[in-house]
């Protein structure tokens, strides 16, 4: 097992090598098991306001939800290249980004933070941020921050127009300096147009395999939840169930006396 810390060098490096393997995380003793695997990348997801808050959507994540958990999740995995995501408003400008980007680095320690979309101010943004030395993951597609404008979860990259769209933000994040991309519910064959056009990594969910590496929200891969994951999700285990299973052995041995 490897437990060396990656580099934004090393990581995208890993294109032309081998596949990059991400997992969210939003708790300190995952955050412990996932430390003694080879994962390369920990994204510390917005997602958490689903998964861990039981909210519809992601909107009413805040920054401090994300130092809290944020700091968590890189205490019990030290040894891991951490992702934290800004969540919603937290970067509406180039002064807010900035500072709460900045703020949440310090605060848990991660290596890096993650932003949905490619307009003007926030490529400026993720130029600045590389100044101060604030690594910046970007995230096109579908976007969870603006599910009420873009329409609902679903696949884009299927008429000309958003192809082109998407092809023109991946290579505007390049350029303001990304150090990667998340190509969220992206169209297969654009997303291996766009992986194919890029030095720097793609990752992909619910994009098809032909990216560089792949992301899952962990609560899924494990099916956690009562509900069923997202349809590209294929658990490996359904620990719902099985926590159900041993919760009621517990309960039967309590009341029988044991």
């Amino acid at each position: 097992m490897s437990f060396k810390i990656e580099s934004v060098l090393t990581l995208q490096k890993k294109k032309f090598q081998s596949k990059i393997s991400m997992l969210t995380c939003y708790d300190f003793q995952t955050a412990q098991m996932l430390n003694e695997t080879d994962v390369d990348l920990i994204l510390v997801g917005d997602s958490l306001g689903n998964v861990i808050l039981g909210e519809s959507t992601t909107l009413s994540v805040t920054v401090e939800h994300m130092k809290i958990f944020g700091k968590a999740v890189k205490k019990g995995a030290p040894n891991k290249f951490v992702v934290v995501d800004m969540p919603f408003a937290s970067y509406d400008t180039v002064s807010r980004g900035l500072r709460h980007a900045s703020d949440i680095l310090q605060f848990t320690q991660a290596e890096a933070v993650k932003i949905e979309g490619a307009y003007p101010y926030q490529c400026e943004l993720i130029e600045r941020l590389g100044m101060i030395g604030v690594p910046v993951m970007g995230h096109i597609g579908l976007r969870p921050q603006s599910v009420h404008t873009q329409g609902g979860y679903h696949k884009h990259g299927k008429d000309s127009e958003s192809k082109m769209k998407l092809m023109q933000e991946s290579k505007n994040l390049e350029a303001a300096g990304a150090f990667a991309i998340v190509l969220e519910c992206v169209e297969e064959e654009l997303s291996k147009k766009i992986t194919d056009s890029l030095k720097i990594p793609t990752i992909g969910i619910g994009s098809g395999s032909k990216v560089d590496g792949q992301v899952l929200v962990i609560n899924d891969l494990f099916h956690n939840g009562k509900n069923d994951p997202p349809k590209f999700c294929h658990p490996v285990i359904n620990l719902f169930e099985e926590k159900q299973k041993w919760l009621k052995k517990y309960i039967e041995e309590v009341k029988k006396g044991q």
